[in-house]
């Protein structure tokens, strides 16, 4: 079986390396232009995409997978946050991540979530179950966040949800991007939100 890793931590690839099974084989790519040519590649067929989510830059790194998704839609994503957050673990399963652990996870525990992914299940853990029972609690909530925007705004937020650049979210209103800059920096302000992670989840919700 062959797994693609986007890892940039070298103590974390080390780990991976040592907890994977015999007939297992790792492949690293530091940059996401390096997977999408790994994954475009019709020589290696990967089972699996491990990425490795680091503190710096969480938020993007998050986005960067959403886009990922979009682009391979088929194939079978695990990340590997560095931080804890429930944002962005409903943002990820959202669009189709297939689990979430912990960088450092031990051998045992892996075998359990590929096991479970394997079979068509998604692996979230214990707080990321939890999190989805109280998310009913808060839906009204995210409902009247979005009520004080306007038919453009609400576009820029549906698109930025969907995973959209800038600049793609530019070409598909037809606008420039000093205006969906504009429009974003608008629509964080009356919903509270401090950046596209957080405005991508409230968009999910509804």
């Amino acid at each position: 079986m062959k797994i693609l890793c986007w890892n940039t931590d070298d103590a974390v690839w080390t780990h991976w390396n040592q907890i994977v099974n015999t007939n297992v084989d790792l492949f690293r790519v530091k940059s996401g232009e390096e997977v999408r040519r790994s994954l475009q590649s019709l020589s290696t067929d990967f089972h699996y995409c491990f990425i490795y989510l680091a503190d710096d830059g969480f938020a993007k790194n998050v986005e960067d997978v959403v886009a990922l998704r979009a682009e391979f839609p088929h194939q079978k994503v695990i990340v590997f946050p560095n931080q804890s957050s429930q944002a962005a673990a409903l943002r990820l399963f959202s669009v189709g991540v297939s689990g979430q652990c912990a960088p450092y996870i031990g051998e045992e525990q892996l075998s359990l979530v590929l096991s479970v992914v394997d079979s068509g299940e998604i692996w979230g853990g214990k707080a990321f179950i939890q999190q989805l029972i109280s998310q009913s609690a808060v839906n009204a909530v995210y409902e009247s966040e979005l009520e004080g925007l306007s038919d453009r705004e609400l576009s820029v937020t549906q698109l930025v949800a969907q995973g959209l650049s800038n600049r793609d979210i530019a070409n598909e209103m037809g606008i420039t991007e000093r205006t969906v800059k504009a429009h974003l920096t608008s629509i964080f302000k009356k919903t509270n939100t401090k950046d596209r992670l957080a405005l991508a989840l409230l968009a999910q919700n509804q």
